[in-house]
């Protein structure tokens, strides 16, 4: 009679898949017992704090809510207050391409620079001149409008 087939490898490879096998019964076996399936409902409940957090304690009813009408809820900017004059806005040329007709303005109160062609000027420009500008929205950004020397 001849040798039987299952060579050395071949027991060790179905003893390393046996205990796989009985590796992941067991893994099974303890996830099923860690489980809390049957759990009550009031474990699993999260609450919020009045300032936000997670907590596992419902909050006191007793305290006193403050009502709130809906129409004192504002979302977005709130509206600019007019103040029935025109804002008059002073700045300096600080440059000014007479070739191209066009430069930009310092804004003194923000510091913001803004556009201004040579058609929204009255007179002759020249850099570090003191204007004063109306601002409206153009194309790329704010753009300055009605340029008079200050």
């Amino acid at each position: 009679m001849g040798r039987s087939q299952e060579s050395f490898s071949k027991r060790e490879k179905e003893k390393k898949k046996a205990k796989k096998k009985k590796e992941k019964m067991a893994k099974r076996v303890s996830r099923n017992d860690d489980n809390n399936q049957g759990g009550s409902l009031d474990d699993m409940i999260a609450y919020v704090d009045e300032f936000g957090n997670l907590t596992n304690t419902p909050p006191d009813v007793t305290k006193i809510r403050e009502e709130v009408e809906a129409e004192d809820i504002v979302i977005g900017v709130p509206k600019k207050e007019d103040s029935g004059e025109p804002e008059i806005n002073v700045g300096t040329v600080a440059f000014y391409d007479s070739s191209k007709g066009f430069g930009f303005i310092n804004d003194n109160n923000s510091g913001e620079k803004y556009f201004f062609h040579v058609n929204n000027v009255t007179f002759d420009i020249n850099e570090n001149d003191k204007v004063t500008f109306d601002i409206v929205r153009g194309r790329k950004g704010m753009d300055a409008v009605n340029v008079a020397l200050a």
